[in-house]
């Protein structure tokens, strides 16, 4: 096995970099080991133009008196390469000097490759940064070489390489291995390794992680230092070591069901699945690709012939640009136009209203929505088959009461045929700067497949305060026939996930609980010491969810005592499978695991403590 948790925490106080240019340590800092990988930085070229057609002129403001065009070209920050393209490397390196360490910063772009082969990359991915090819199969697509992310800009702590992404592309790794050592909100969907995938960054520091759905690792998946791990309809072929916390659903290769000694969860099928949107080319011109939904899902659906689904030409989609205002995007929704968000930040000073059927949300590049004035950043109506897909949502300074709403209040509709699906979209309080918002996601409409977000109330950054970004929610999810797969959300003031709808399924939640907790006071939930991470209603009678784990450093007052991480009816129709909590570095402590269910954490060992199944 890799070096283990415990060895990796013995090296956590010799990274201790403070400069200006870092974020200020915090519990992903101290964690952090010491080795370091230093990026080559080579001369940059400018970017090739894209191939679709000029945009027409743009509008400036949302009022209707004139209807708003479809299609156009995809903005100065989605670059596009074919095998033909002079310079792609240097490109490539350039981008990457830019974003290594940008974690806050503005830049957001998308590098898109058209179908072919090319020959000796190496992609490395820094902040906001979306790397996909552009065939329907990623073996359209094919690079001999890498695409990379490491730790070097972070001293070998690979626990803040958040909001990155790859997508349908085939690899073909130099050594053999390639390297993919990430943290939250680094989607790796849709991809083939021919060869193995290493998720652990060079020196073997900490990492904390990660998400793989729909992809093809023909060889060995290396997690080494890697705390926690969710993989999804994939096939792998074979798997290492975990440390804490390895969830698989519907994966060809995954080890067996053995948590928590190895700490495998292992599900042989994925209830109910549906793959994200993607752009891709259909000879000269870009469509988007819906892929269908699947039941008992298992392995990829790329692997025989086209994959199975629908397609929309992009004269379909109003291309959106950093600068339209809310009133023009809903605009073009009002008329029946999807949204395709280029890479950017945008302000919005009402909600996107998502009110048709079928309607899809689709950013490039992590494209982000910053609520202002206390806005809600989306709006969906209870209406079947939205598809909300690859955008983060950063809270404005005035708290907003939600971020994101999936159906009204009191939503009823049934929409098993055709659910709702919210995939890739990230929602960030604070870090870039002062952010609150009360509720970060609410789920009315029943059915909804929420498959693969990181909310997170940020721990570090600018803007970071117990009060000063005050957010009490990260998820509500009052629609019944809720599933959610691969759920991270961390740091909340109050409730991490309230789940009061009825049947809902969870497959993977990781969760940290707030580290700025100025005292026991100010957790206290009426006699129960703090919040649970995960709290599922008194009034739900059926509920289930497996590999679920929670941590606390309770860094301000290390004394602090959290009576447990899960809460939930004790009813049979309830059930756990494969919980955990871990107190790091003995920053506070739970008393429980589930309910009054569970040994206490204790001392400074970093040990979790297990509950394999509950009641």
């Amino acid at each position: 096995m890799s070096p283990s948790s415990d060895s990796s925490e013995s090296s956590a106080a010799r990274s201790s970099d403070t400069s200006a240019d870092r974020p200020a340590p915090g519990r992903r800092t101290v964690l952090g080991a010491a080795a370091a990988a230093v990026p080559t930085a080579l001369v940059g070229l400018s970017a090739p133009a894209s191939a679709t057609p000029a945009r027409r002129p743009r509008p400036t403001g949302g009022d209707g008196a004139q209807d708003l065009p479809g299609g156009g070209d995809l903005g100065p920050n989605v670059i596009v390469f074919d095998p033909s393209t002079p310079g792609i490397q240097a490109k490539l390196d350039e981008i990457f000097r830019q974003q290594e360490s940008a974690q806050f910063g503005s830049g957001r772009y998308a590098l898109l490759f058209k179908p072919g082969t090319y020959h000796g990359l190496n992609a490395q991915l820094g902040f906001y940064t979306s790397i996909a090819g552009l065939g329907l199969s990623p073996d359209d697509t094919t690079i001999n070489g890498d695409v990379t992310v490491d730790a070097g800009w972070f001293d070998g702590n690979a626990t803040q390489n958040f909001w990155r992404s790859a997508e349908n592309l085939a690899l073909v790794p130099v050594s053999g291995t390639n390297r993919w050592a990430v943290a939250q909100a680094a989607p790796f969907r849709r991809m083939h390794v021919r060869g193995g995938l290493n998720l652990a960054p060079a020196g073997y520091g900490w990492a904390s992680g990660g998400y793989i759905a729909d992809s093809r690792i023909d060889g060995q998946v290396g997690p080494y230092s890697q705390q926690q791990w969710y993989t999804r309809d994939s096939a792998v072929g074979g798997w290492l070591n975990g440390v804490w916390n390895m969830v698989f659903s519907g994966v060809e290769g995954a080890p067996g069901q053995s948590f928590p000694d190895p700490p495998y969860t292992t599900l042989n099928t994925t209830p109910i699945s549906r793959e994200k949107p993607f752009l891709y080319l259909d000879g000269a011109d870009y469509r988007v690709f819906l892929p269908e939904k699947r039941t008992a899902a298992r392995g990829v659906t790329w692997g025989s012939g086209t994959p199975r689904g629908t397609s929309l030409p992009l004269s379909r989609f109003y291309v959106a640009r950093p600068g339209d205002s809310a009133a023009t995007l809903n605009q073009a929704l009002g008329q029946g136009l999807h949204l395709l968000l280029t890479p950017g930040v945008y302000h919005l000073d009402q909600p996107l209203k998502v009110d048709r059927a079928g309607t899809v949300v689709l950013g490039l590049g992590y494209a982000t929505l910053v609520p202002d004035g206390g806005a809600t950043a989306v709006r969906v109506a209870d209406v079947d088959g939205v598809r909300l897909a690859g955008f983060l949502v950063d809270a404005g300074p005035t708290n907003s009461e939600t971020l994101v709403e999936v159906g009204p209040r009191g939503a009823s509709a049934d929409h098993s045929a055709n659910p709702i699906t919210v995939q890739d979209v990230f929602v960030r309080i604070g870090g870039s700067g002062a952010g609150k918002a009360t509720t970060s996601i609410v789920v009315n409409s029943r059915h909804t497949i929420v498959d693969h977000t990181w909310v997170w109330r940020a721990d570090h950054g600018t803007g970071v305060g117990w009060e000063t970004n005050r957010a009490d929610y990260g998820v509500v999810v009052n629609g019944d026939d809720v599933l959610a797969t691969g759920l991270f959300v961390e740091h909340f003031n109050k409730y991490d996930v309230q789940w009061n709808g009825q049947r809902g399924r969870t497959i993977f939640f990781q969760n940290e609980k707030a580290y700025d907790a100025p005292n026991q006071a100010a957790i206290q939930n009426g006699s129960i010491k703090g919040y649970a991470a995960y709290k599922v209603a008194d009034s739900v009678t059926s509920h289930e969810a497996w590999g679920l784990g929670s941590y606390c450093y309770y860094n301000v007052d290390p004394t602090i005592v959290q009576h447990h991480g899960f809460a939930a009816p004790n009813t049979s129709g309830v059930k756990f499978h494969d919980l955990l909590v871990v107190s790091l570095g003995g920053k506070g402590q739970y008393e429980r695991v589930i309910n009054d269910t569970g040994s206490p954490t204790s001392g400074t060992s970093t040990t979790p403590s297990t509950v394999v199944s509950y009641p």
